[in-house]
């Protein structure tokens, strides 16, 4: 009876740790191997207060069939087979990558163009191919494939399975989110929110990223038709992680050496395949989402994107409640935005780090 009794009780456990589980869409540009992209969905893969409906891969800085086959391999290490992945928006609504030549030679080079970008104009880190070439992978393979659905449908499907339970997790282009709204203009209302990482107000930075040009951030500006578009949505809440906020992170060696210990799936990976140590911006909107209290100051702001050609395509607008454009748009009057403004840096990177140190989360 008392074996009987404590099995019970362990089942209403699980059971109850199921249910207080946080529900999330990851909508994300998945470069790898390794890397921002991918160490941002392992936040959230890592996290046992979370739980992924799926991951839908939009083009940004990768091209997106590429990415669809680096985040398969990645679940594949982490032991994580068990989050769909969904094929998504191979190019912008409305952005193109010969008018982004064009206004390069025009107008003068951004640093970072991501799956537009090539090596022979020394404006890229990564070596340029087609959208739908998908080079040898270095981690190998993989043999488990994606959904055979579109990322847009799958955000409304799953949306309206789980009404006013569901966060949106956007961190690269916003292009599936609006098709997304724009297949179903009750979408964004549906869920529990929006958290995007994008946009640059005036970061303190000598990055001359962002220096020469603050309101530049490659996301918005990638497909600023559909930033402007979820802007404009019905979102319970919008929470942007943007420039200004990310340049406090970064992921350092002694970092990496500290997760290397671990002889977790998720570490080895990270310690095999990351590279690089630079901003923790997609890193720090998934944490900030599961622990509020990394974020130690915000803003609330009205957002938007400039739509019109030119020099400032892409960049980011802002107002305040006083000033802000009284005119409503086709979705209604603007929403404010939760803008992050500071953080617990020490909390953040612990946790950061823990996370990537664990063990894979039971499905």
């Amino acid at each position: 009876m008392r074996r009987w009794l404590l099995s019970c009780s362990l089942a209403v456990m699980m059971v109850m740790a199921a249910r207080a589980q946080r529900l999330v869409l990851i909508d994300q540009d998945g470069s790898g191997p390794g890397g921002s992209n991918q160490m941002a969905m392992m936040v959230l893969l890592q996290s046992p207060q979370v739980r992924v409906l799926g991951i839908t891969m939009v083009s940004g800085n990768a091209w997106e069939p590429e990415e669809v086959a680096h985040t398969l391999r990645m679940l594949e290490l982490i032991h994580r087979t068990d989050v769909p992945v969904v094929p998504g928006a191979v190019f912008p609504l409305l952005h193109t990558e010969a008018e982004a030549m064009h206004a390069r030679a025009a107008e003068g080079a951004f640093p970072w163009y991501g799956a537009w970008g090539d090596l022979s104009a020394h404006t890229s880190a990564q070596p340029y191919h087609g959208p739908f070439v998908i080079p040898p992978l270095a981690e190998g393979e993989p043999t488990t494939k994606p959904l055979a659905e579109d990322a847009a449908h799958f955000l409304v499907r799953q949306v309206r399975a789980h009404p006013h339970q569901v966060t949106i997790y956007a961190a690269g282009p916003l292009t599936n989110i609006a098709l997304a709204i724009s297949i179903d203009p009750k979408f964004a209302e549906l869920t529990q929110g929006i958290v995007i990482m994008g946009g640059s107000l005036n970061p303190h930075t000598d990055d001359p990223e962002f220096a020469t040009h603050p309101r530049h951030e490659f996301n918005f500006w990638f497909d600023p038709e559909a930033a402007h578009i979820t802007f404009w949505a019905k979102w319970p809440r919008i929470t942007l992680t943007d420039v200004d906020i990310s340049v406090k992170t970064r992921f350092t060696p002694e970092m990496m050496h500290e997760i290397a210990q671990s002889n977790s799936p998720a570490a080895q990976y990270i310690a095999q395949y990351t590279h690089e140590f630079y901003y923790l911006w997609d890193e720090l909107a998934a944490a900030a989402w599961i622990d509020p209290k990394i974020i130690t100051k915000e803003q609330v702001l009205y957002v938007d994107v400039d739509t019109s050609r030119g020099p400032d395509y892409g960049d980011t607008l802002t107002w305040t409640a006083s000033n802000k454009p009284t005119l409503d748009g086709p979705e209604g009057a603007m929403q404010p935005v939760h803008v992050q403004e500071d953080l617990d840096v020490a909390r953040f990177d612990r946790m950061f780090i823990d996370l990537m140190k664990s063990g894979p989360v039971a499905p």
